[in-house]
């Protein structure tokens, strides 16, 4: 059967390309698909317990049995690289929760706008923006890349979690793609509630669920060089050195 196989952020320099494809014999699991890469790069086996499987668009386990057509992406820890251009990758929910990529900068108020209601008394927004050094090293500018289809509904779906854990009206997430200059916003969370707390609150988780469990990855350019940031994922998401 043949495997469609992606890499992203430093795995994409690890392995020298961006996807493969490969044929796998029947009843081949992902974690077949991570052992013929790790065997022919040797460096990727000795990052299994930070590396991360999915299966056509969701986190899986090294014993997850493959079809004949299946995606499988090998994910490096999440933080936030560079990549083609292409369309925005947006979900706007009946509730009125907001979810998007974007390779255009981002207009918080313009979102604010979309989620505030009569009955909402606060609104709450976080934006992280690029900063201008990196422990002391001047850096440039950033890089953003993710895996697209997989990051907008992983986005919705930790939105629309926090929704119903806190007492708010509506969410939206936003993370920015391509190269970002200093001062830009790369991500921005709002969250609207009736009442303050927990406005603030689903704000605050949002953006920690979005950096843990998102697959978005960061490449940092500096004036004597460029890296992958090493983030790192959730502790329930599964690894590709373990079953």
């Amino acid at each position: 059967m043949r495997i469609k196989v992606l890499f992203f952020g430093l795995l994409k320099d690890v392995c020298g390309r961006a996807e493969d494809s490969l044929d796998a014999p029947a009843g081949a699991n992902a974690g077949f698909v991570f052992d013929h890469y790790s065997a022919l790069f040797p460096k990727l086996g000795g990052m299994a317990k930070s590396i991360v499987l999915a299966r056509n668009q969701e986190f899986t386990t090294r014993t997850q049995s493959l079809q004949d057509g299946d995606e499988v992406a090998l994910l490096p820890p999440v933080s936030g690289g560079s990549a083609s251009p292409a369309p925005i990758y947006e979900i706007a929910d009946e509730q009125g929760h907001y979810f998007a990529l974007t390779r255009e900068a981002i207009d918080p108020r313009a979102i604010e706008s979309r989620l505030l209601q009569g009955f909402d008394g606060a609104i709450v927004t976080f934006q992280g923006v690029v900063r201008n050094n990196t422990r002391g090293r001047e850096t440039l500018r950033l890089d953003y890349e993710c895996y697209e289809n997989m990051a907008i509904r992983k986005m919705a779906e930790i939105g629309r979690t926090i929704a119903a854990e806190f007492a708010i009206s509506r969410i939206a997430l936003v993370h920015r793609l391509g190269t970002l200059e200093i001062g830009e916003a790369s991500v921005v969370v709002v969250a609207t509630a009736p009442h303050r707390r927990p406005a603030f609150d689903a704000a605050l988780e949002g953006i920690n669920r979005l950096k843990r469990l998102v697959p978005v990855w960061k490449k940092e350019h500096f004036a004597d060089g460029e890296v992958w940031v090493e983030g790192e994922w959730d502790d329930n998401a599964p690894r590709a050195g373990t079953v």
